[in-house]
């Protein structure tokens, strides 16, 4: 299939923190240089792709599981795989490869789309990601939209106290009262320096893009297969009705209104669903032979495939992977 991007736009539905730089108390975002239309090298803070990624590979995790039941059947590296990307651990077996990775491609929309690191390799998934840029001044050469919001003040600094005795009846009159005030500097190339005033150790500042500010963003699946498609589409239908993005989502930050289209109409007549609950044994196959060529062991005959069953020749590959 056709190679499909989507562009559009990310609103702070509640404040949005990227944890980069930690200053004392302070976190300070994430900030990269841009260079400007006249040439000046300013930090500007952008939220990377990759938490955009890894916020959309969570849920087509979450898809994936309540869709084939595999909660409490995989190993632990396989769990990891799917949920955060895996990693890449030194093995003295032959690495997953071949017809083996090709099935897993096959098989596991996840990992299509996514990709992971395990069995011995490194799996490239078909799904770009890029950078979430707020539309300020610095970036209106890159965002296509003209604002004279700077990027020198389009952040705010919150404070948070972890627990403050200091009003409580058996801690009242043990430290005087401090002014906790905290305040951002920036240089003339955007680099910021935080001062804060008074000594109370319960109180932390996080940095942060206000409520309603608006990024540019863009996704892109590479040639993907006709069920790699019907899946992200279920995964972008989630992040639409629960967009998240940043850290301490826990605490009411990074909620966001996701307006993300397609450039052409996608026309998919594939229940992704049916097709891995039809494949279900033949998925935890693969993950035992992922946990083998991690760990050792014996991996077993070959992968079962569509042909293993009465009715198909050996080695028949799903009709979703053939494209369209």
């Amino acid at each position: 299939m056709r190679t499909v991007t989507w562009t559009g736009t990310l609103t702070a539905a509640s404040s949005i923190a990227h944890g980069g730089e930690t200053r004392g108390t302070i976190t300070l975002l994430r900030r990269e240089l841009v260079a400007t239309p006249d040439g000046a090298l300013v930090h500007v803070p952008i939220v990377s792709g990759n938490t955009l990624r890894g916020r959309l590979r969570r849920l087509g995790e979450e898809l994936l599981r309540d869709a084939v039941g595999y909660e409490g059947l995989l190993h632990p590296a396989a769990a990891h795989a799917l949920r955060g990307g895996g990693s890449l651990a030194k093995t003295s077996h032959e690495p997953l490869s071949g017809s083996r990775l090709q099935r897993l491609r096959e098989l596991v929309p996840q990992i299509g789309v996514f990709g992971a690191a395990g069995g011995g390799t490194i799996i490239n998934g078909a799904l770009d990601v890029g950078k979430v840029v707020p539309h300020v001044h610095e970036t209106r050469h890159i965002t296509g939209v003209d604002t004279q919001r700077s990027a020198f003040t389009a952040t705010q600094l919150e404070g948070y106290t972890r627990q403050d005795d200091t009003g409580g009846h058996d801690f009242a009159g043990v430290i005087g009262g401090v002014n906790s005030d905290a305040q951002m500097l920036f240089d003339d190339a955007g680099r910021p320096t935080p001062v804060v005033r008074g000594g109370n150790q319960m109180l932390f500042h996080l940095e942060t893009f206000p409520v309603g500010t608006v990024f540019s963003t863009w996704l892109r699946l590479r040639r993907p297969s006709p069920l790699e498609v019907a899946f992200f589409r279920d995964v972008l239908t989630g992040f639409t009705v629960d967009g998240r993005l940043g850290g301490r989502v826990g605490i009411g930050h990074g909620m966001v209104m996701v307006d993300l289209q397609p450039y052409a109409a996608l026309t998919v007549d594939i229940d992704w669903r049916e097709f891995v609950a039809d494949h279900r044994d033949d998925i935890l196959d693969c993950w035992r032979v992922w946990h083998d060529r991690e760990h050792g062991g014996d991996a077993g005959p070959g992968l079962p495939g569509r042909g293993d069953r009465a009715g198909g020749a050996v080695g028949d590959r799903p009709r979703w992977a053939a494209g369209v």
